[in-house]
């Protein structure tokens, strides 16, 4: 099955050195798959960024306060085992498609693949066999959506935060708030300052 640039058994070009004169990955290569197992997926190559939405659209899919998202380019996701099935949304703020990629068994939804960024793939990062590995450093990490973050979530300091998206549909970028201590989002709701 291949819902990246890779089909299974083809080798990856890059990221791959030689040890005994066999090909070994590096350490990027990361494993995860669905709860039942039917679905599994290698990433190889660390994420572009990690972003945590808090929109009401990951919400409900995750059934969760927000979602963890570690984003890949798609070449450096490979994807093994059953045929993921998909739904199409549309997304409230862009208007584009958002399609969720989940095991047709057991149902955990794995990745979001976004029209309106087509190179790239949202990995749920719980899926993950060691959901742990990726760096949550400040310069690759974001929360965004923070407009609708649940009351008692806690916003980082030293964070991007955006109250919609980083990137306004023109591709310009949002300008961000960055908190000096953690916040606590109140009955209320955020509000930037």
């Amino acid at each position: 099955m291949v819902l990246s640039g890779l089909h299974v058994g083809e080798r990856p070009t890059g990221g791959f050195e030689k040890k005994s004169g066999l090909a070994a990955a590096m350490s990027v290569v990361h494993e995860g798959r669905c709860l039942c197992g039917d679905v599994r997926y290698k990433t190889l190559r660390d994420p572009v960024r990690v972003t945590i939405c808090h929109c009401r659209f990951c919400q409900r899919f995750t059934g969760s306060s927000y979602l963890v998202e570690p984003i890949f380019r798609k070449e450096d996701v490979v994807f093994e085992g059953a045929r993921a099935k998909t739904y199409e949304h549309r997304s409230n703020s862009s208007g584009k498609r958002v399609t969720l990629n989940f095991c047709g068994r057991c149902a955990t939804t794995l990745c979001l693949d976004l029209e309106r960024f087509p190179d790239i793939l949202g990995i749920c990062g719980g899926t993950f066999d060691d959901p742990n590995w990726f760096d949550l450093a400040q310069s690759t990490y974001r929360h965004i959506f923070v407009r609708s973050a649940q009351r008692g979530v806690i916003l980082p300091a030293g964070v991007d935060l955006f109250e919609e998206h980083a990137l306004r549909l023109d591709g310009s970028p949002n300008q961000p708030t960055v908190l000096a201590h953690a916040l606590a989002v109140p009955e209320g709701g955020y509000k930037a300052f």
